[in-house]
């Protein structure tokens, strides 16, 4: 096959289950909301990733050279949005739980869409691990299952350890600052994209 789909799988693992804006997200998710009302948005986190294998799998790289600016535009708008959402999981409180509805698929669909480390990695599963000369549709559809595949089995993951978190930390002082612990972790990885290079 033209797309090393072992290596591109211990890949893609390494960096859908390590911490960044999306896990960060599913995390302060389960911890305010739970698993079970959490899986909508869970869902929308996974497909969203699709929203931008496709496009670049189909040339978009090749967009990206002719107007590096629209990019690089794209990338601080996506970093500034991702910022917001941490400022508001700082200020979540877990035991409110029942006053406030989880977010929706919708919700979760746009979170890769605008992550960083999404569009980094996936730019190093084309470059890194597909053949030159490697059919688009063949190389997109490997990758994309690929990338699904390993959100689906570590996305609840982390959602499920909010949940257990919050089970101990809820309504006691500790709260606080799991949630702002959170939300530096999600500002950090952010930072880390932006100016600490692509993706492993």
């Amino acid at each position: 096959m033209s797309v090393a789909v072992a290596s591109f799988a211990v890949f893609a693992a390494s960096q859908v289950g390590t911490p960044g804006p999306a896990n960060m997200a599913l995390l302060a998710t389960g911890a305010r909301y739970g698993l079970k009302a959490a899986l909508p948005f869970v869902a929308g986190v996974a497909l969203g990733k699709q929203l931008i294998i496709w496009p670049v799998g189909y040339g978009l790289m090749q967009l990206a050279e002719a107007a590096p600016w629209v990019f690089t535009a794209l990338k601080y708008i996506s970093a500034i949005y991702i910022i917001w959402l941490a400022w508001r999981v700082a200020n979540m409180r877990l035991s409110t739980r029942a006053e406030a509805k989880a977010p929706g698929f919708m919700a979760g669909l746009i979170v890769h869409p605008l992550n960083p480390k999404a569009w980094a990695m996936i730019t190093a599963g084309f470059t890194a691990f597909t053949a030159p000369g490697t059919p688009a549709f063949e190389a997109t559809l490997v990758i994309a299952a690929v990338f699904l595949a390993v959100q689906a089995i570590l996305h609840p993951v982390w959602t499920f350890g909010g949940e257990q978190i919050a089970r101990t930390v809820a309504g006691s002082p500790a709260e606080r600052y799991l949630m702002w612990t959170l939300a530096a972790l999600t500002v950090a990885s952010v930072l880390f994209v932006l100016f600490g290079g692509a993706a492993k």
